[in-house]
């Protein structure tokens, strides 16, 4: 792929959305030992200093997985899968100051909903359609976009690109 990624294609919204599901299990995943870490240091309690140091935890381990993947290769494993690369026009690789700076952005798919559950005193289930309310709108406003990019890539200047298929493997014929 060249470095002037203007004429290349962006995925398309319902791709990149399964992209983020996928996103969330293997986030799971990366989060599962340092969270042991941290219950078993804790010893698993519950006080408002606990919470806090969870969410923490949470912010700055997927912080450092996301901004190491984007700015390395532009992509994490779930991008690799659906075949989704970050780019910034001009640039090889992301610069680890875009890469940080798309990752703050990010935070937009979910902070409306959170400080909308903070605000309103909202029951669990109550916060969790927040959340996904948040979300959805979210991603709406990349139908808004003329290059169908989330809005945390516009203000960024980064954006996704769909990366062909692989060329298969051809049939090598047999030396006599």
């Amino acid at each position: 792929m060249s470095n002037n990624t203007v004429q290349d294609p962006a995925p398309a919204v319902k791709r990149r959305l399964i992209a983020i599901v996928y996103e969330m299990l293997l986030a799971f995943a990366v989060l599962f030992l340092p969270f042991l870490v941290l219950e078993v240091a804790l010893q698993a309690a519950h006080t408002a200093l606990a919470e806090h140091l969870r969410q923490a935890l949470a912010f700055l381990v997927l912080g450092a997985y996301f901004i190491h993947q984007w700015s390395r290769e532009g992509q994490t494993l779930a991008m690799r899968t659906w075949r989704i690369k970050l780019v910034f026009p001009g640039y090889s690789h992301v610069p680890l100051k875009i890469a940080a700076l798309r990752y703050l952005l990010a935070w937009g798919w979910v902070l409306p909903g959170i400080l909308a559950s903070t605000a309103l005193h909202l029951s669990r289930w109550q916060a969790l359609y927040a959340l996904f309310a948040s979300m959805g709108l979210w991603a709406m406003l990349a139908l808004l976009d003329k290059d169908r990019q989330f809005l945390h890539d516009r203000l960024a200047g980064t954006r996704l690109v769909q990366l062909p298929k692989p060329a298969k493997p051809g049939k090598t014929a047999a030396s006599a």
